[in-house]
């Protein structure tokens, strides 16, 4: 049997990814609360993400260029983006107000994100990442890329705050010597 690369890299690259969410799903948690959700998108889904990407970076910013349209053209080049989201949940932990807030009540009534929500969502992420390191598996976490995953509704409804991580396999590493933005020159 013969196997070309391009087909054992496209089955790494996955194989890699689902690691990654494994590796957020087992990642330390405050009080031991799961919230985290994982997504991988490939092919059409990632030029779907790319479109709300600079969708975003035209509405919020007027302009085709800045951090949203570099990103959205950056991640076209990439072979799959892992999203890794923490649930808008308040913990409920006594003697905290590291939000800021008197409680969690409060917190909840002002629709402000509880903080160890986000220190989950991070430490999920660094686990991911790492793996995808190990793995020599170029990544980049991207918060825009998040972003445009929290107003595309992934999560069916549910307030997800989503952090996404394109994933390369090439020859040098695209999410270094990055561009402006490709989406200037159309």
């Amino acid at each position: 049997m013969l196997y070309r690369s391009e087909a054992l890299e496209q089955s790494a690259l996955l194989t890699v990814a689902g690691l990654m969410c494994a590796a957020a799903r087992t990642a330390p948690k405050t009080r031991g609360m799961d919230n985290i959700v994982t997504l991988v998108l490939t092919g059409n889904e990632i030029v779907k993400l790319s479109e709300k990407m600079r969708e975003i970076g035209l509405r919020e910013f007027g302009k085709a260029e800045g951090h949203f349209a570099r990103d959205a053209a950056n991640i076209l080049q990439a072979q799959a983006v892992v999203l890794i989201g923490v649930k808008r949940t308040w913990y409920g932990l006594p003697y905290c107000s590291m939000c800021v807030f008197a409680n969690c009540g409060e917190c909840k009534k002002a629709r402000a994100n509880c903080a160890f929500a986000p220190m989950d969502l991070g430490i999920a992420l660094s686990s991911a990442a790492g793996v995808a390191a190990d793995m020599r598996v170029d990544n980049r976490i991207l918060f825009s890329a998040g972003k445009a995953a929290e107003e595309m509704d992934y999560a069916g409804g549910e307030d997800i705050i989503w952090q996404g991580i394109p994933l390369s396999i090439s020859g040098k590493n695209i999410f270094f010597d990055r561009k402006p933005s490709l989406w200037q020159k159309q």
